[in-house]
């Protein structure tokens, strides 16, 4: 055979469709006859619904059907992941509402323009209830319920038992710090289109979805249908980042309409709705202490943290206490963790996933906390971190809170980084620019990682190979823009020696591809192709036995040839092709197919190192971001261009965190981030030019040797960024700035410096973590579960 297409950088094979407008989305396929719906949605974060008067949006022109709870009576929503049973939410609000924006009236016309018409004939009569909005607030014993059952806004919570994590420490460096909430904003929101039932499926539902099986599960739950009568299509979908997993209460409203009228029915969320209702993500306040000696060595670690699960118990607030806990150990070497998480409840929009999952926020704690012991210590950040780290020859190594690290050499990125950065060079002309008295100052920032990807269950995969000479792949887990088909067709042309351009890549269809997880935790190419390469050598073993008869030669000898036939070893003329090779096989009746699933021994542990270089102008606050080095180990590369494209997108999320991005809420739960006008996204031109960069440190858990890096960068980016903001300003006093570092928090935080108040990074986290019941030791496969 040639060489090895693996480790190259192959163009994607998918963009050309896309760039030349050919992509099928949702909202622009064509559905003759289709319905379309609209939401009336509710004004107010918490309040009673007294009365809803549906009569004149009836009778508008175009409309067909006005929908209320009533008129509906659908259980209850299949939750992606369940908080706590006792916070069900229906499709659409009944008898109360929780948050600005959630549906409380369906409206179905013949035109969207109908639709949104006959909105404003829909009268919803209110009574007002106190909101809770702050998930600090929230936790106090007088603060409005959600659930006055309930008696509390706490959903979910516990403690590990030992809280005496600092008997050996000579400093202790503590901050209450943000973890801000923030839209998904994908670039294409939630869309659905239902068809209605046939002779072969109840429903048809085309939908912009991460998890094609998984949404079909759900449906099948809740609507009683058997999964096989279901047909769910995810067509080409503009980015998900963890936002569009499960069903949500809208597309439970259109299927159901659907099978009410027995036609086509269709939504597509505005921008405004998407950045109301679909999830938020991130949303933690996190208090965190870190123990050290004076030499630096860190002795323990103690983190109280709040996730806003938002309304209905959104499942990010469970973040908190499943993946940011179980990341909390980082890369370090820390003897002692005390942790407590709780899930608060707060009347705005639900939080869920965002690229990372819990992650992140377990990054920025702990890398926030090392640079404050290091400007307490006076030592430099990057030393400290590289006298903790874990060691190459630890591993694998169970953390304290039950992670199973495969593989790292946490040191190795970091050196890297720092090479890369020239960061003997930076540190020179920061101090030049303070001993000159500039007021536009230069920050370094350093932070290091480890995450935890593709856990849980295994993925589905099969390969045919045609009478023709050419392959099919049907993998389960469904791309969002990643490379899915350039990256599984490398695997199938390098296993069978066929030629890129003869690889056929299907997914996200549930007609055709019977199971799969679908995309999320960073799992797609040690999972999915693992599963690609198990088939296609599946394919290559029964292919060698035909070839074998066919060519009167033993199945041993039969080997691939530099042009892509299979031959006979040492007898260069006796050769055969696939497509004639796959034409005995179905002239045996049995098709050259194999199908697979494969089961990964555990989750994998990606690593690295970011270093951030900002200005920041010290009379106005603002912070100029000039460069942003990642060096990021993601196990072995399959496809270098396609790991940097995931890099520079992480990247991008990371740096943006840091610098822009907040969902924020008036007192009485109104959304001030309703637009793109409010909610500040980066263009191109607020991004520094990115320098990315790869270790490879390979693990033994999946046929690739791959770990994830889907969500990596965005692990390192935000704390790398947030601490370059503040190390431009510490020289003045300044100890910690939360994000997003905005021009005005920046001045803030230096004037009051200056002054010589500096801004206290901490204060007492709510009592409500002293009576948390006592949570039961992880065990390692447990914790790796968690983030699956």
């Amino acid at each position: 055979m040639p060489g090895s297409l693996l480790g190259t950088e192959v163009r994607r094979v998918e963009d050309p469709e896309l760039l030349r407008g050919r992509g099928s989305y949702v909202g622009n396929l064509p559905i003759e006859g289709a319905l379309h719906m609209a939401f009336v949605r509710s004004p107010f974060a918490h309040a009673l619904i007294t009365a809803i008067d549906t009569t004149e949006a009836a009778k508008a022109p175009g409309v067909v059907a006005v929908y209320t709870a009533e008129d509906l009576g659908l259980p209850p929503l299949v939750p992606f992941i369940e908080l706590n049973p006792h916070c069900a939410r229906h499709p659409l609000a009944s008898d109360r509402v929780r948050f600005v924006g959630e549906p409380v009236v369906a409206v179905v016309a013949e035109s969207p323009t109908a639709a949104v018409d006959a909105m404003e004939l829909v009268d919803v009569d209110y009574e007002p209830l106190p909101a809770a909005i702050d998930p600090e607030e929230a936790l106090a014993p007088d603060a409005p319920t959600q659930f006055p059952e309930l008696g509390t806004n706490i959903a979910a919570g516990n403690r590990d038992a030992d809280d005496d994590v600092f008997a050996e420490a000579e400093v202790v460096v503590r901050a209450r710090i943000e973890n801000q909430r923030l839209a998904v904003a994908p670039m294409e929101g939630n869309a659905i289109a239902v068809l209605p039932g046939d002779d072969e499926f109840d429903a048809t539902i085309y939908v912009s979805t991460q998890m094609p099986h998984g949404f079909r599960n759900g449906v099948s739950k809740m609507f009683g249908w058997p999964v096989e009568r279901i047909r769910v299509v995810a067509p080409h979908v503009g980015g998900g980042f963890g936002g569009k997993a499960g069903a949500t209460a809208e597309h439970a409203v259109v299927i159901e309409a659907s099978r009410r009228l027995g036609r086509p029915v269709r939504w597509a969320e505005t921008r405004s709705e998407n950045l109301q209702s679909m999830p938020h993500g991130r949303a933690q306040v996190q208090y965190g202490e870190l123990g050290l000696r004076s030499d630096g060595k860190i002795v323990g670690l103690r983190c109280r943290v709040i996730g806003d699960a938002g309304a209905y118990g959104g499942f990010g607030g469970a973040l908190a206490l499943g993946p940011t806990r179980t990341m909390a150990q980082g890369v370090y070497d820390i003897p002692k963790i005390s942790y407590a998480g709780i899930a608060a409840l707060t009347n705005t929009t639900p939080v869920g996933a965002f690229r990372g999952a819990g992650r992140p926020e377990a990054a920025a704690m702990l890398e926030r906390l090392m640079d404050l012991a290091a400007a307490e210590l006076d030592l430099d950040p990057a030393e400290l971190r590289r006298r903790n780290f874990l060691k190459p020859e630890q591993f694998p190594y169970t953390t304290l809170t039950g992670a199973s690290y495969d593989s790292g050499d946490y040191d190795l990125p970091l050196r890297e980084a720092l090479r890369l950065a020239g960061y003997e060079d930076l540190r020179a002309e920061q101090a030049r620019r303070i001993e000159a008295g500039e007021t536009v100052l230069l920050g370094i920032g350093v932070a290091a990682y480890v995450e935890i990807t593709g856990g849980g269950a295994g993925e589905f995969a099969s390969v045919e190979i045609d009478t023709e000479g050419g392959a099919t792949i049907k993998v389960g887990t469904s791309g969002h823009g990643q490379g899915h088909p350039t990256a599984f067709s490398m695997i199938v042309a390098d296993a069978l020696g066929l030629p890129l351009e003869r690889v056929k890549f299907v997914q996200s269809d549930t007609a055709t591809v019977p199971r799969g997880g679908g995309t999320g935790g960073s799992r797609s190419l040690q999972l999915g192709g693992s599963a690609v390469r198990q088939a296609s050598d599946l394919v290559l073993r029964r292919a060698k036995e035909l070839a074998a008869t066919k060519l009167e030669a033993a199945v041993e000898d039969v080997v691939l040839t530099d042009d892509g036939t299979l031959g006979v070893r040492g007898v260069p003329t006796a050769t055969i092709t696939w497509a004639d090779v796959a034409t005995a096989a179905h002239d045996d009746g049995r098709p050259l197919v194999e199908e697979t699933d494969f089961k990964p021994d555990g989750a994998t542990f990606p690593f690295g190192a970011h270093v951030s270089v900002v200005e920041v102008d010290t009379e106005t606050g603002y912070v100029k971001p000039l460069r942003h080095v990642a060096v990021d180990d993601c196990g072995r590369v399959l496809n270098p261009l396609l790991v940097r494209g995931q890099q520079h997108g992480g990247a991008v999320q990371g740096i943006s965190q840091a610098l822009w991005e907040q969902i924020s809420f008036d007192e009485d739960g109104n959304p001030v981030t309703a637009s793109f006008a409010e909610y500040l996204v980066p263009s191109a031109a607020d991004v520094p030019d990115l320098e990315v960069a790869n270790t490879e440190t390979t693990t033994p858990r999946n046929l690739m040797g791959a770990k994830g890096i889907g969500e990596s960068a965005t692990v390192g980016s935000t704390p790398a960024v947030q601490n370059a903001v503040i190390d431009a300003v510490k020289h003045l006093g300044v100890r910690h700035i939360d994000i997003p570092a905005t021009p005005q928090r920046v001045w803030r935080a230096i004037q009051a410096a200056k002054a010589g108040s500096p801004e206290d990074p901490w204060r007492e986290p709510p009592a409500a973590f002293e009576g948390l019941p006592v949570r039961e030791s992880a065990k390692s496969e447990d914790a790796d579960e968690a983030v699956a």
